[in-house]
């Protein structure tokens, strides 16, 4: 048993509340046709660093089904794992010790219910894939602009639990930001009948931002309101070689300068993944003969009446005058923006055939980040020799700082010091006024992390707020709060 689940154990007991084990009783309790066999997929994670356990698989087709299942479990006393896409990488989706939990999958409600293009608002059940909604967006003239490499699986219920990004926060924000109003099942079995479609309400605490990032601790959703944008009328992608991470962030206030919010999205690149990508997945199709050290991929979204090639060759220019680029590309056809954008995505992949020792998904003030990068390259260099695959969306602060073997090395030999790794990484981060989670989430995996750097005023008002809303700790258990 982890630290964690002893915590969470230890707790529950104390309190008089300890959780009792999904099994033929609860089964009975359940509304007809429910009721689905657990498969291997919702007991994995997309690492394979988690494998949970359940009792029962629940699989509601609508609300009220979704509530009914949540008073069973309250009734009994049995703990509730939500399951969306599964594509979370931080184990939230995944229950490993303590009594068996009921999985409650929201993959049968997966209607868009309504699209408003007037009103730029859609409303989609939490079951429905971020490709789709992007899809039913797109077939009313509209975008749903939250983009990320796993869309084709990642579910919106999901994705408002964990506030995920992606690579467009930097100019549509997170999936809060694009949330007008929810509806959802508290701890209690009651539902919360907050699908608003309004842009002002001002009516009291703001339940629904509760709710988005609470990992499924505090409630369940089962549908949104979601707020949609024209999209622009032409889009423009280019590769530019910086000389560094500094030359970057400068790179970023220059696009800025001339391109205003059009700046839609703005990627480091280190040369280590496409270098990785080279290795292991040598089809794909690289933009340079040898991966430069550092590259940006930025992307552009501009009004009728602008080109973009314009744009962004006045941008190049510009930059290489500063000596903030050193070499480019821009994107001449759809298919080469898409070349681009998938060497962008493939990292991820590169990256779990190589296998990481340590993964960090951090995020920092736009101005440490050069700093930041230098000083735990340095820092992990004293503790042997390891590459670095940093990459990630700068244009917010998000970098995902990944550490692997040397090459001809396996990660199991590094063992003994991942823990530590981690650690000074994730402290070297909070020093800087960063955070050890940026866009996905504290799961399972960052629990301890939270308990050592949260504030402890937070801290404790969020247990306050878990303690009101589901006192019997039947909610996720084990997630986000130990």
């Amino acid at each position: 048993m982890t630290g964690a689940a002893e915590r969470m154990r230890d707790r529950q007991m104390t309190d008089g509340m300890a959780l009792n084990p999904a099994g033929p009783d609860l089964a009975e309790a359940m509304p007809p046709g429910v009721l689905r066999e657990i498969e291997p997929r919702h007991l994995e994670e997309p690492r394979g660093r988690y494998h949970g356990h359940a009792g029962l698989l629940a699989a509601p087709h609508n609300v009220e089904e979704v509530a009914a299942v949540v008073r069973a479990c309250a009734a009994a006393r049995i703990g509730i794992v939500p399951l969306g896409g599964g594509t979370g990488l931080v184990g939230g989706q995944i229950m490993q010790d303590g009594p068996l939990p009921l999985l409650l999958s929201l993959e049968r409600m997966h209607a868009v219910r309504d699209v408003y293009p007037q009103e730029n608002v859609m409303i989609a059940e939490a079951g429905v894939t971020l490709q789709s909604a992007r899809d039913a967006a797109k077939d009313s003239d509209r975008l749903f602009p939250l983009s990320l490499a796993s869309q084709g699986s990642a579910q919106i219920g999901g994705v408002l639990s964990t506030n995920a990004g992606g690579v467009n926060a930097l100019r549509y924000g997170t999936a809060r930001a694009l949330c007008l109003g929810i509806e959802a099942v508290l701890p209690d079995g009651s539902i919360m009948h907050d699908l608003k479609r309004l842009r002002k309400d001002n009516t009291g605490y703001d339940l629904r931002d509760l709710l988005i990032g609470a990992e499924g601790s505090l409630g369940i959703i089962t549908a949104a309101s979601l707020r949609l944008v024209p999209p622009p009328a032409a889009n423009g992608v280019a590769l530019i070689v910086v000389p560094d991470p500094a030359a970057a962030l400068d790179l970023l206030s220059l696009a800025g300068r001339q391109l205003g919010d059009c700046v839609t999205a703005f990627e480091l690149i280190s040369g280590q993944g496409p270098r990785f990508q080279m290795e292991k997945m040598p089809d794909l199709r690289q933009p340079f003969d040898s991966a430069p050290d550092w590259m940006v991929l930025i992307e552009i979204g501009l009004p009728r009446g602008l080109e973009p090639d314009t744009a962004l060759e006045a941008l190049f220019e510009a930059a290489a005058e500063a000596g903030l680029a050193l070499d480019g590309l821009i994107a001449q056809s759809g298919q080469q923006a898409a070349d681009f954008w998938r060497l962008r995505e493939e990292i991820p992949e590169a990256n779990r055939l190589i296998g990481a020792i340590s993964s960090h998904d951090i995020s920092l003030p736009l101005s440490e980040v050069p700093g930041f990068i230098e000083d735990a390259g340095a820092m992990l260099a004293d503790m042997g020799n390891m590459r670095i695959n940093c990459f990630g969306h700068l244009g917010d602060g998000n970098l995902h700082y990944n550490v692997f073997p040397a090459k001809g090395r396996d990660r199991a030999e590094y063992d003994d010091i991942r823990k530590r790794i981690q650690a000074s990484v994730h402290e070297m981060v909070v020093a800087r006024g960063g955070s050890f989670s940026a866009e996905h989430g504290v799961g399972r995996l960052k629990v301890a992390d939270l308990e050592r750097w949260g504030d402890p005023a937070r801290l404790q008002a969020m247990r306050a707020i878990k303690a009101a809303l589901d006192p019997l700790g039947i909610m996720n258990p084990g997630a986000v709060l130990a």
